[in-house]
């Protein structure tokens, strides 16, 4: 069982580059706040899922899904985070972007020293659904990147970038 586990982790964590690309085009194409709210709810649905999970193959899929939106999350977040905030902050902002990630795992392990030797597994996966609250929040206060308004991908030129440069690409 130990091992299955250590490969659905494995498998989390060698979706996110598909995340990244999928909702990366999606952020030059619709924005970053529509795609990004689509990504937690997307992320948060998942875990939620996993806690239902009847076999072990459904659960190994929905954690590679979680895997694809929580590549898309990071950098949907980072770019509307960063492109919304003056230039002269934005080094201290990405620091502190980049530091959520060891605090979320920080965060995650009390809740594991608290929560599962009480109540099992399944509940774990129920708390990683809070954060579609976030989706509210992103939807009612959030305003959209004004650089992507102002550099809006040319999806004609991107194209041709990347059929010029396909070798370069692919590697």
């Amino acid at each position: 069982a130990r091992e299955m586990m250590v490969f659905a982790s494995s498998m989390t964590l060698i979706m996110p580059p598909v995340g990244a690309i999928v909702f990366g085009i999606l952020a030059d194409r619709f924005g970053r706040k529509t795609p990004l709210m689509l990504n937690v709810v997307m992320y948060a649905s998942c875990s939620v899922a996993c806690a239902f999970a009847p076999s072990y193959s459904v659960f190994l899929a929905l954690r590679m899904v979680f895997g694809i939106a929580m590549g898309g999350e990071w950098g949907l977040g980072a770019s509307l985070a960063l492109e919304s905030v003056s230039p002269k902050f934005r080094g201290l902002l990405s620091g502190v972007l980049q530091e959520g990630y060891a605090a979320g795992a920080l965060l995650a392990s009390l809740v594991y020293r608290f929560i599962y030797p009480h109540y099992g597994w399944r509940p774990l996966f129920l708390i990683g659904g809070l954060p579609a609250l976030l989706a509210i929040f992103i939807r009612s206060k959030v305003k959209e990147s004004p650089a992507w308004y102002e550099h809006k991908t040319d999806w004609a030129s991107y194209g041709r970038a990347l059929t010029a440069n396909w070798k370069r690409f692919a590697f």
